[in-house]
């Protein structure tokens, strides 16, 4: 029994002890030291302060609906009768609904009639009525953005130009020129929309 306790649960133990204190505590005390002195703003979130007040992330999307903003993607995160704009950040998730599902025919369908009521009938772009893998996407794509120049212009008394220049200075382009697809961040494009960002 000395003999098994000696040499085999002892150092069991201590093995155990030991590599729970190294991933455990060192490995992520150090990453977090790296991240915060590296990269301050994203380890906390990439948020967005104006005037001393938290607006939101500039990794989560938020519901939109007044014609004077920039419309993200849909969201089906926490979607509830209480909250059907969903963009729950505590509830990411997708629909998990296919293609042959008749409850995401009428969703996409509701949705192209609503944006061709406030953007005309051009042709919507698909990321502007499917949701996202997240349900929390803050990015659209520079057509989806565009598609609703004329509609911020018209609700806000300005050129369809100055909509153009505020959404391209919020326009990333991919990685490296070709990882990734152009985006535009449509929390930013709203608040410069506001003159809210300095």
């Amino acid at each position: 029994m000395r003999t098994f306790l000696r040499h085999q649960l002892y150092p069991a133990i201590a093995l155990l002890l030991a590599l729970t204190f190294i991933t455990g505590v060192a490995y992520p005390a150090v990453v977090t030291a790296i991240a915060q002195v590296a990269f301050p703003n994203q380890a906390n979130g990439s948020m967005i302060v104006v005037d001393g007040k938290t607006v939101g992330s500039s990794l989560i999307g938020q519901a939109f609906s007044d014609p004077k903003y920039l419309w993200g993607r849909p969201s089906a995160a926490g979607v509830t009768d209480a909250n059907p704009a969903g963009y729950d950040a505590n509830n990411s998730a997708g629909s998990n609904l296919g293609p042959t599902s008749k409850a995401l025919i009428d969703r996409v369908t509701a949705a192209v009639d609503q944006l061709r009521a406030a953007n005309g009938n051009a042709p919507v772009p698909v990321d502007l009525v499917t949701t996202s893998a997240s349900g929390l996407d803050p990015e659209i794509s520079p057509a989806a953005a565009d598609y609703q120049v004329a509609r911020i212009a018209a609700a806000r008394g300005i050129t369809q130009a100055a909509v153009r220049a505020v959404i391209a200075r919020h326009t990333q382009l991919p990685l490296l020129g070709f990882l990734g697809e152009p985006r535009v961040n449509v929390l930013l494009v709203n608040l410069d929309l506001d003159g809210l960002l300095g």
